[in-house]
């Protein structure tokens, strides 16, 4: 099993290019199913993820072509399968993703229910319920391992779908099976995230018509059907805020190229009460931590445009060395404080009840073995083991490459002493 080998870096200096986002490339190559023609994704990042969802595409008849360092080309000139293979569709939970394309093209789809990061259990419930509404008829196995959506007699037909909660996998999923259904959907209370507005608007490259994407309410005007489009991921705002928050966990300073302030504003807002200094400009980030103390805050992960789950794990983990109590309040995942007992391994002072978190501040953390219990926890124990005294040696980093490309790259071009071995 590989591993992570992270000594005490001092602070992080120079500047670091953000890839392309991972929530985002992966609902666009789910996408490019709804069409016999070629697409062309750039920016596409080397990921674990990525070429999963590459394996996944090819075992449905899907021809992919890498087009250059991080471009690739996806053609569909005809489904071959429906069904998800379950050693594939087990390994990542965006797999779910091709349901909606595979409904609205070849009105049917098998699969196996997915898997992930162990951080909540998110249920596929919502994605089934819009499907439904579409006029789909849902069936499970009997013992519940493998999910059934067959369209109607009349395909499926444009709805009102009114979703429980803002899921983003939902919303992308429900989105992708409307394009092609005859008249009108309205997805209301829908996730408004940007990684929904790349999506929408590959899709209307390819010819959809969709309205409303980054607010509550989605209108998708069916089509009878779409074509090829060529189009250029969004920039990573997870990995632009650790980042950010390696720059200021180091006292560092850090220029961080390639990203959408816009989509950073929970970050900077809660980074900036800490008292890091940040300067955002049209397409990069300036991060300084070494401009004097920084002091705790409290926060609370909420549905964009809240503070994002995503970076919860890694802004405690800095939270640790600030001075003063901070709170934590976790809304979006039941099982997102698994970093919490690692960190305490390094000598953080963390107590926890139910969602909430206590974190003292100020702790002269020290390395020792932990262990990356899923993506973003993996990232913490990274941003710590940077400033703690001694040795970190990180396990299961496969969880870490799932999300990040080139970590060890980038890191180590900021000053960061992090290697990666084989044990």
């Amino acid at each position: 099993m590989a591993k992570y080998i992270v000594e005490q870096s001092g602070p992080l200096r120079g500047e670091v290019s953000i890839s392309g986002a991972k929530n985002a490339v992966l609902p666009l190559m789910a996408a490019t199913l709804l069409s016999d023609e070629e697409c062309i994704i750039d920016a596409v990042p080397h990921l674990a993820d990525v070429n999963l969802m590459k394996e996944i595409l090819a075992s449905l008849g899907s021809e992919i072509e890498e087009n250059g360092e991080n471009t690739i080309s996806v053609r569909t000139e005809d489904i071959l399968s429906t069904e998800l293979q379950k050693d594939l569709v087990s390994r990542m939970r965006a797999s779910i993703l091709v349901m909606g394309p595979l409904l609205a093209r070849k009105g049917r789809v098998r699969i196996p229910l997915p898997g992930g990061c162990a951080i909540g259990a998110r249920p596929i419930e919502l994605h089934l319920k819009g499907f439904e509404i579409l006029g789909a008829i849902i069936t499970k196995s009997e013992d519940n391992d493998y999910v059934e959506a067959v369209a109607g007699g009349q395909g499926l037909i444009g709805d009102q779908i009114y979703l429980d909660f803002p899921s983003v996998g939902a919303t992308e999923n429900i989105m992708m099976a409307a394009v092609l259904a005859e008249g009108t959907t309205y997805i209301e209370n829908a996730a408004e995230e940007p990684e929904i507005v790349d999506l929408a608007n590959f899709l209307n490259k390819m010819g959809a018509k969709i309205r409303g994407a980054g607010t509550d309410t989605i209108r998708i005007e069916g089509v009878p059907r779409l074509h090829g489009a060529k189009h250029t991921v969004i920039p990573d705002r997870i990995e632009a805020g650790t980042f950010m928050l390696a720059a200021a966990i180091t006292r560092g300073a850090v220029n961080i190229r390639n990203v959408e302030p816009d989509h950073l504003k929970p970050i900077i807002a809660k980074m900036r009460e800490c008292g890091v200094r940040i300067e955002a400009g049209d397409e990069d980030i300036m991060v300084r931590g070494d401009l004097g103390p920084q002091i705790a805050t409290d926060i609370k992960t909420l549905p964009y445009p809240g503070f994002p789950t995503d970076i919860q794990s890694p802004f405690m983990a800095y939270l640790t060395t600030v001075n003063g109590t901070s709170t934590v309040i976790e809304t979006v995942f039941e099982n997102r404080f698994m970093h919490v007992s690692q960190l305490g391994k390094m000598g953080a002072q963390i107590e926890t009840a139910g969602n909430r978190a206590v974190i003292r501040g100020g702790t002269h953390l020290r390395g020792c073995n932990v262990i990356a219990t899923d993506l973003r926890a993996g990232a913490a124990m990274v941003l710590a083991g940077l400033v703690a005294e001694g040795r970190t040696e990180i396990a299961d980093i496969y969880h870490i490459e799932r999300g990040y490309e080139r970590f060890i790259e980038k890191f180590s071009g900021l000053g960061a002493r992090i290697t990666k071995i084989d044990d």
